[in-house]
C-alpha cells in the first residue's frame, strides 16, 4: 500500500490496482460483499450495538447518569490507545481474531451494570468499563476498516447504510425489551435488572459471529477485484506511518468534522436519562433508533447514485447534514432552557405529555438521526483505496478520544445540560469551514476508493476485450468530476 496516501487522494498518486479478472469461477454467497456487511451488521449489533442500546435507555439504564458516565469516559480514553494500534495488531493475528477480540470485552461491562442495579456496587461497572474500553478500539478500527474496503464501488454508500442499521438494531431492541419490561412504570430510576440479562447473552455471542466473515482474499466482489486491506509492514512501522498519517493536511481538517459528529452521544444519553420516565425512555430509544436507520439508508442510497456527479453527491449531502443539524442544537438551546431549572419528568400518562414529547421527544430522535448521518458521511469522506487499515484505526482513535472528554463533561453535573447542548453547538460550527475545503475538492481534485477502482474495473473489460480479439476503440468515459 502506498504511504502517502490520505483523505480521498488524487487519482494521480494511487498505485494502479490489478484488472478485474473475468469469470472467476462459482460465486458462493457466503463470500459475497453483501454477506460480509450481514457478518459485520451482526457483530456490530451483539457489540457496540446491544452498548448503544443500554446507553439509549438512558445513562446504561441506571437511576442517574453520572457513573455510567463516568465509566464511559474511561472506556473512550482506552480505545484511543487500542484503535492507534489496530493495523499492527491486525497484520499480526488477521481480520477475524482482531473482529473476536474486538467484541469479547463488552459483555463485562454489562454485566458491572447488572450488578449496579441489584446489588449497588461500582467496582464491577468500572473494571468492566475498563475491558470494554481495551477490546472496544480494536473492534471499532477493524469493523471500520472491513466497512471501507470490502464492498464494490457502486455498493459503499448502501454497505456502510445496512453496516450502521445492524449498529441501530441495538437501541430497537433494547427499547423494545425495556418497554415490554417497564410499560408500567410512570417514575423516574433504573430499569428493570432482567433487561440486562438479555444484553449479555447477546453481548456474549459478539465474538464467535466473527469467525463468519470470509477473509478479504477469499472476498468474491462482483467487479473481481481483489480487497485491499493489509500492510506488510513491521509494528514500528505501522504506528509511524499511522501518526503521520494523523497529521497530514487532509485528516487534520477532516477531524473537527469528526468530533461534532460524535460528541452529541453522551448528551443524548444524558438528557433522556434526566428528563424523561423510564417507560418514556424505552419508547425515545426505538423511535430515534428506528428513524435513524430509515435516515441513515436513504442517504447511503443518494450517496452510490453514480448517475450525479461525485462532487453534486459530496457537496449536497454535506449542505444537508450540516444544515439540520444546526438547527437540531439551535432547537436543543431553546428545550434544554425550559427542562434546566424545571424538575420535569415526562411521562405518557401526562397530560401534557403529547407537548412535552413531541418537543423534548423529537430533539432525542433529531440527535438520533444526527448521529447516524453524521457518521455515514464522514465513513463517505475517507472511502480510500489505500491506508484503509491506518485510516480506520485513526478515525476510531480520534472518535474515541472526542467521547472520552464528552462523557467526562457529562459525568460532571454541576455542568448542566444548558452548558453541554451549548459546547456541542459551538463544535458544530467551529467544524463547517475546515471540513469544507476537504468537501470542496471531493469530485475535483480528490477522488474516493469507489471511483478509483470503478476506473480499473472499465479497464480490465477493455482488457478483457482485446484479448478476446475483439476490436474496441479507446473507452472515452471519464471519472465522475
Amino acid at each position: 500500500m502506498s504511504d502517502k496516501s490520505t483523505l480521498a487522494s488524487p487519482r494521480a498518486a494511487e498505485a494502479p490496482l490489478p484488472a478485474p479478472k473475468p469469470g472467476n469461477g462459482k460465486r458462493s454467497w457466503y463470500r459475497s460483499t453483501y454477506f460480509a456487511a450481514i457478518v459485520l451488521g451482526l457483530c456490530n449489533f451483539a457489540a457496540p450495538g446491544i452498548w448503544g442500546a443500554m446507553n439509549s435507555l438512558g445513562a446504561g439504564g441506571e437511576e442517574t447518569p453520572w457513573l455510567v458516565n463516568a465509566a464511559n469516559a474511561e472506556t473512550f480514553s482506552l480505545m484511543v490507545l487500542t484503535a492507534f494500534l489496530t493495523s499492527a495488531l491486525t497484520n499480526k493475528i488477521g481480520v477475524k481474531w482482531s473482529l473476536f477480540v474486538g467484541a469479547a470485552g463488552y459483555a463485562p461491562f454489562a454485566a458491572g451494570l447488572y450488578c449496579n442495579n441489584r446489588f449497588g456496587n461500582t467496582w464491577f461497572v468500572i473494571l468492566g468499563a475498563a475491558l470494554c474500553g481495551i477490546s472496544a478500539g480494536i473492534f471499532w478500527a477493524i469493523e471500520a476498516a472491513v466497512a471501507l474496503s470490502y464492498p464494490e464501488p457502486e455498493n459503499q454508500g448502501k454497505f456502510l447504510g445496512l453496516w450502521l442499521s445492524f449498529r441501530v438494531l441495538g437501541p430497537i431492541l433494547g427499547g423494545a425489551i425495556n418497554l415490554g419490561l417497564n410499560a408500567k412504570n410512570n417514575q423516574a430510576g433504573a430499569v428493570n435488572p432482567k433487561v440486562y440479562l438479555v444484553f449479555i447473552a447477546l453481548q456474549a455471542l459478539g465474538p464467535f459471529i466473527a469467525f463468519l466473515l470470509p477473509s478479504p482474499s477469499r472476498v468474491q466482489r462482483t467487479d473481481g477485484l481483489a480487497v485491499r486491506l493489509f500492510v506488510n509492514t513491521g509494528t514500528v512501522h505501522e504506528i509511524k506511518e499511522t501518526a503521520k498519517l494523523f497529521f497530514s493536511k487532509k485528516f487534520l481538517l477532516i477531524v473537527p468534522f469528526i468530533v461534532q459528529a460524535v460528541f452529541p452521544e453522551a448528551f443524548s444519553y444524558t438528557y433522556i436519562a434526566l428528563y424523561f420516565s423510564v417507560r418514556a425512555r424505552a419508547l425515545g430509544s426505538f423511535l430515534g433508533a428506528l428513524v435513524a436507520i430509515i435516515c441513515g439508508n436513504i442517504l447511503g442510497t443518494f450517496l452510490d447514485r453514480h448517475n450525479i456527479p461525485l462532487k453534486t453527491r459530496a457537496r449536497g449531502a454535506f449542505a444537508a447534514v450540516v444544515i439540520t443539524n444546526g438547527a437540531w442544537w439551535i432547537w436543543s438551546s431553546y428545550i434544554q432552557s425550559l427542562y434546566q431549572d424545571s424538575g420535569i419528568l415526562l411521562d405518557w400518562s401526562d397530560p401534557n405529555f403529547g407537548r412535552g414529547f413531541a418537543g423534548g421527544g423529537q430533539l432525542y430522535v433529531a440527535l438520533a438521526v444526527g448521529f447516524q448521518v453524521n457518521y455515514l458521511y464522514a465513513y463517505f469522506l475517507v472511502t480510500e483505496p489505500a491506508d484503509i487499515i491506518r485510516i480506520a484505526g485513526l478515525l476510531r482513535a480520534t472518535e474515541s478520544a472526542a467521547q472520552a472528554v464528552a462523557y467526562g463533561l457529562d459525568s460532571v453535573s454541576s455542568f448542566g445540560t444548558i452548558g453541554v447542548s451549548a459546547l456541542n453547538f459551538g463544535l458544530w460550527g467551529f467544524a463547517i469551514v475546515p471540513a469544507w475545503f476537504v468537501v470542496k475538492e471531493v469530485g475535483v481534485t480528490y477522488f474516493g476508493r469507489g471511483e478509483f477502482e470503478a476506473k480499473a474495473v472499465r479497464g480490465g473489460q477493455e482488457e478483457g476485450k482485446r484479448g478476446a480479439g475483439g476490436s474496441s476503440s479507446e473507452s472515452k468515459e471519464s471519472l465522475e468530476v
